[in-house]
Parts: C-alpha cells; sequence; structure tokens
C-alpha cells in the first residue's frame, strides 16, 4: 500500500569552492588524474569540465570521521575526488562531533577553493548514527537553506530517512537557471527489499512537496541494491537509471551499490554523461590503500546549466539571492 510521507525541516551548515582539477603526490599515492573519458554506465571519470554543464555525484564516504580525517593519504585522495564535481551527495558521516565538515571545507579550501556544505541530522535506530550531506562549490551551484529538509517516516518504514536539498545552478540568469530537488539515501542492507518499495512513495512526495514547482529530483546514494533490482523504484515508469548493467561501484569491483535516479521526461538536462570514478584504477592505488578512503566508488552525472537543457541569457554575475 502507498505511503505519504511528510516532510521536516532539518539541520544547516556552513563554510564555501572554485573548482580546480588538482594534481598531488603524497607519500608514494600517486593521486595525479590522467585523460578524462565519460559514458552512461562505465567506470569513467567525467568529461573536461565546461562552463555549460555541471557535475552532480553520490559518494558514500564509509564511516566518515575522525578516523578518516587523521589518515593524511586516504583524506588527500577524497580532497582531490571532490573537486573533480560540482555537487557530492555524501553518505556515512559518522561521528558524534558535529566538527567533520567544517574539518573537510577547511581543507578543500586551503588553497583558495570556497566549497559550502548543508549537513543533516543524526539517524538510525543503533548507537551508531550517521548523517547526510551535501558538498558543494558555490562558484557553480547554490542552494535554498530554507528548502533543507529530511524526510519524515512516521511509521518507521526507512532506517535512515533521505536528506533532500534544493539547488540551482549558477551561470544563467535565475529564470533561466536548471534549478533541482537532490534527494539522498542510504539503504540499510538488512532491511533493503522494504525500503526500495517505499522509496518510490519518497521520489513522487519530493517532487510533489510544498514547492509545487520542482520536477527535477534527482535521488541518489547508496541503494545497496543493483539497478535491475530496485523493486518498486526501479518500476516507476521513465526512471534513468546512470548505472546499470554489471558496472560495479565498489572498490572490489564486484557489486553494484550506488546509483544516481531520476525522471526522463522531466530531467531533460542530462547530458548523456555518467558512470563510476574508479580511485583505485584511476590513482593506481592497491586495494588496501583503495580501501583507507572508502570501499565505495563515486557514480556521477553531468547536467545542463540551463533549465530545460536549452540555453538562455546569462547572468552578468554569479546570482546570491538569499532563498533563491
Amino acid at each position: 500500500m502507498k505511503r505519504l510521507f511528510s516532510l521536516i525541516i532539518a539541520g544547516l551548515a556552513a563554510a564555501g569552492g572554485w573548482f580546480v582539477l588538482q594534481q598531488a603526490q603524497s607519500n608514494g599515492w600517486n593521486l595525479s588524474l590522467p585523460g578524462l573519458v565519460s559514458g552512461v554506465g562505465n567506470q569513467a571519470l567525467p568529461p573536461t569540465r565546461n562552463n555549460e554543464t555541471i557535475r552532480i555525484a553520490s559518494f558514500n564516504i564509509q564511516v566518515f570521521g575522525e578516523s578518516k580525517l587523521g589518515d593524511p593519504d586516504a583524506m588527500q585522495a577524497i580532497i582531490t575526488i571532490l573537486r573533480t564535481f560540482d555537487l557530492i551527495a555524501i553518505q556515512e558521516v559518522r561521528s558524534v562531533s558535529q566538527d567533520i565538515l567544517p574539518q573537510l571545507m577547511a581543507r578543500l579550501n586551503a588553497d583558495g577553493h570556497q566549497y559550502d556544505y548543508a549537513i543533516g541530522p543524526r539517524l538510525g535506530r543503533s548507537n551508531s548514527k550517521e548523517q547526510y550531506a551535501f558538498v558543494f562549490d558555490t562558484q557553480t551551484i547554490e542552494i535554498d537553506r530554507y528548502q533543507l529538509y529530511t524526510v519524515d517516516d512516521p511509521d518507521d518504514l526507512l532506517h535512515r530517512e533521505p536528506l533532500v536539498g534544493w539547488f540551482r545552478a549558477r551561470g544563467p540568469a535565475p529564470e533561466h537557471a536548471f534549478t533541482f530537488s537532490l534527494a539522498t539515501i542510504h539503504t540499510d542492507p538488512d532491511e533493503v527489499n522494504q525500503e526500495l518499495d517505499v522509496l518510490d512513495d519518497v521520489f513522487f512526495k519530493v517532487r510533489d512537496d510544498t514547492r509545487r514547482s520542482e520536477d527535477d529530483v534527482i535521488l541518489l546514494g547508496d541503494l545497496n541494491a543493483k539497478a535491475a533490482n530496485l523493486r518498486q523504484l526501479g518500476q516507476v515508469k521513465g526512471l534513468v537509471k546512470v548505472v546499470s548493467g554489471e558496472t560495479p561501484t565498489n572498490t572490489l569491483h564486484n557489486a553494484q551499490y550506488d546509483n544516481i535516479l531520476f525522471h526522463e521526461t522531466a530531467t531533460t538536462e542530462f547530458t548523456g554523461r555518467a558512470g563510476v570514478f574508479d580511485f583505485l584504477r584511476e590513482f593506481n592505488l592497491s586495494l588496501p590503500q583503495a580501501q583507507r578512503i572508502s570501499d565505495h566508488m563515486p557514480v556521477w552525472a553531468e547536467f545542463s546549466i540551463f533549465e530545460g537543457g536549452r540555453a538562455g541569457p546569462l547572468a552578468s554575475k554569479p546570482n546570491s539571492v538569499k532563498g533563491f
């Protein structure tokens, strides 16, 4: 039976990124990025950035907390990966301390970048609670913090309810810029079938939330399921899955967990370019080195900065209107 989900405003956060693709060396870890390639569902780095597209990614940074922050090699790799994208939904922020994202921002912005973030509440039924976070380049993306919320789950059907943010691409005049809702999820492996059978309801509830004018809904995260086995969520007619087939999204290269989903007729801003950032191969790491970063690899998709994917007037300067 379909269930309706009410919406609750959640947490905020702060800090500041101009996008630059960086090369780094750290104690034998070669983090220089080779030629950039792309392709839907392929293990691929994003294409060379241009001024008319943005790249959105999902990255489960396994148990992201104080211990990982204290690993300089892993953190340098994470910083290099994050700077490859305009907007990243991060799952598995796990720490009682609330300074994990501020510390991450300090490192991201240490050389002049201006990344910012938004973070949700600590979630989970056990003592090991997690948070979702959105990290974004403020030169290419803006957020309406008044529209940041966590999906309410009155029947406790989801272990960690999705965090939803409303974003707009910078560059075009506001009325011509791509706006979209981003909903990130980390399903529980032991309850994944139940959760997949309600995430279709979540998708439509986010689309029909209090704004009632945003049809571009992007659901992304660690689904703990293959694209071919998304149950009721996968039965949404017209749903695009940027990772499909047998493409792995974990560092062991033997499972597919992560994905980015949206409706093909609503989100025509999708350029057709997407993939999995296989940092183990791109950075030429050993498996133990890669797993110090995460057991997941980022998945990404590219979108036009123009609403509907069609160019309109460009703004003369970045938009900074409060609440869009």
